[in-house]
């Protein structure tokens, strides 16, 4: 991952701990209305992909476990990982494309009810992504796969195909940038990439005629399987976000202006809306900041905000960056990651940072798009992550009205008691996340997500779900709390 040239060493924010009295008045564990679904408090555990489905995306036990043991600190919503709307072959990610799939899901949803006592809310995040392949042999690609068009003629020459795939492939990479076009010369270094502008591509044309109804299917299994809600994922390096970017120069109604780039979101959303009853809470996340060059800043997202709340959506939930645009050069036979480059560190910043620091790096765009939206007259509520692991953060935010739901992946990640732990008067024990990004390297290799705080511990319990490996365990451990107060 990128890493700021500073590589200032921040210390964790301090806690602000309260007492069980003063954690019973804070705005922290106060109810907030999400449309037609109440949380009981205004923690929120973001969506996380754990890597632990099957091959064909379905719940397996281990998945269950991993969202069994966020249940048990009850927080007031847990957002289920990214899920594929497509039934189409995705690797260890959970699927909801087609009804094989609702058995596990009502598990899932079972599962969690039970492990928070029915106190947690449960909505789950659907996705759409378009093709992304791995950076491939560079003589491979080149002898087989690359596409001798009349651009290559007029540059290398009257010679033989098979001539100019020799030359080309005898070039070191400087020549050859100035040689090929942008496009494929990418798809040598990074690996082929799919773009929401590539309208040569039928299937790409037609994806706002397309995509309306499959997130439409998808939300409507999700109630079926008993969710509480879903969150959109227009965020990201993703087919959503991708319309809604800057970058979106498509020629059609849905590309250039930013009124048109909006426009796929909302007939999606409009489409979801209409296929779920009025008890279904269908809410978005989305960027603040795309945070690459000539991506969208505050001021898109602030209209994108208002768009969206006055549409009906009954949150938005806000990240940033993490995008492909400006992502690290995988190694060859590995895709490109979204989250390697400078947009991606934003997304998840370290201890070792610039000036600004790690800690609510997302929170003075939340304001601004929060203003916007009140200052539409509306009063859609707005999900803050990004760098929260404290109560004091958290608090502070929600008095100052920079948002109105505080949540923290990777501080949930590292105690999934913490929430319950503080609103118990017992902050002092939360294992607090130290920020170093051990659980996004494993994310970025698509291997078993856990926490280095506590996956080497007490690898001899009874019970306890392993990595295949046998090194590491798949969970927390419990939280040995005495009676409650």
């Amino acid at each position: 991952m990128w890493r700021p040239p500073e590589r200032i060493k921040h210390s964790l924010p301090e806690p602000g701990w309260p007492t069980h009295e003063k954690a019973a008045s804070a705005r922290w564990f106060q109810p907030v209305q999400l449309g037609p679904l109440s949380l009981r408090e205004r923690t929120w555990v973001p969506a996380m992909v754990p890597w632990r489905a099957t091959e064909e995306g379905f719940v397996t036990p281990e998945v269950l476990s991993w969202y069994e043991r966020f249940a048990q600190g009850r927080p007031g919503a847990i957002v289920v990982e990214a899920t594929g709307i497509r039934d189409i072959p995705s690797g260890p990610l959970l699927r909801i494309g087609h009804d094989r799939f609702l058995p596990g899901l009502e598990k899932l949803v079972k599962t969690v009810e039970k492990a928070s006592g029915g106190e947690t809310r449960l909505l789950i995040q659907v996705i759409d992504f378009l093709v992304v392949r791995r950076r491939p042999d560079p003589g491979k690609y080149i002898r087989k796969y690359l596409e001798i068009s009349d651009h290559y003629r007029e540059e290398l020459g009257a010679i033989p195909d098979g001539e100019i795939r020799e030359t080309l492939l005898a070039m070191t990479d400087e020549e050859r940038a100035k040689v090929m076009t942008p496009r494929d010369f990418e798809s040598l270094q990074q690996g082929f990439r799919e773009r929401v502008t590539d309208m040569e591509q039928d299937h790409i044309r037609d994806l706002p005629k397309t995509l309306p109804g499959i997130f439409a299917q998808a939300a409507g299994r999700a109630e079926k399987a008993g969710f509480d809600g879903v969150e959109l994922h227009y965020a990201h390096a993703y087919t959503m976000a991708s319309f809604l970017s800057a970058l979106n120069d498509r020629p059609d109604p849905y590309g250039g202006s930013r009124e048109n780039r909006v426009r796929l979101p909302l007939e999606v959303y409009c489409e979801v809306r209409n296929t779920v009853s009025d008890s279904f809470a269908v809410g978005c996340r989305y960027l603040a900041e795309e945070c690459i060059p000539g991506g969208n800043t505050v001021d898109e997202a602030q209209f994108f905000g208002v768009e969206f709340a006055k549409a009906g959506m009954d949150f938005l939930s806000l990240s940033r960056g993490g995008k492909f645009e400006d992502a690290k050069q995988p190694a060859v036979g590995w895709s490109a990651y979204p989250y390697t480059g400078p947009s991606g560190y934003e997304c998840m910043p370290t201890v070792l940072s610039d000036e600004e620091g790690p800690f609510g790096r997302n929170v003075e765009a939340s304001r601004r798009i929060r203003d916007a939206v009140r200052s539409a007259g509306l009063d859609t509520p707005i999900a803050l992550q990004g760098g929260i692991c404290s109560f004091s953060q958290a608090e502070g935010i929600l008095e100052r009205g920079e948002a109105d739901i505080v949540g923290a992946a990777r501080q949930s990640l590292a105690d999934p008691d913490w929430f319950r732990k503080i609103r118990l008067g017992k902050g002092i024990e939360v294992r607090r996340c130290e920020y170093t990004n051990y659980c996004e390297g494993l994310d970025q290799k698509h291997k078993t997500v856990t926490c280095k705080l506590w996956d080497r511990v007490d690898l001899d319990e009874a019970g306890v779900q392993k990595t295949p490996d046998g090194y590491r365990r798949l969970t927390a451990p419990p939280w040995q709390m005495g009676s409650e107060v």
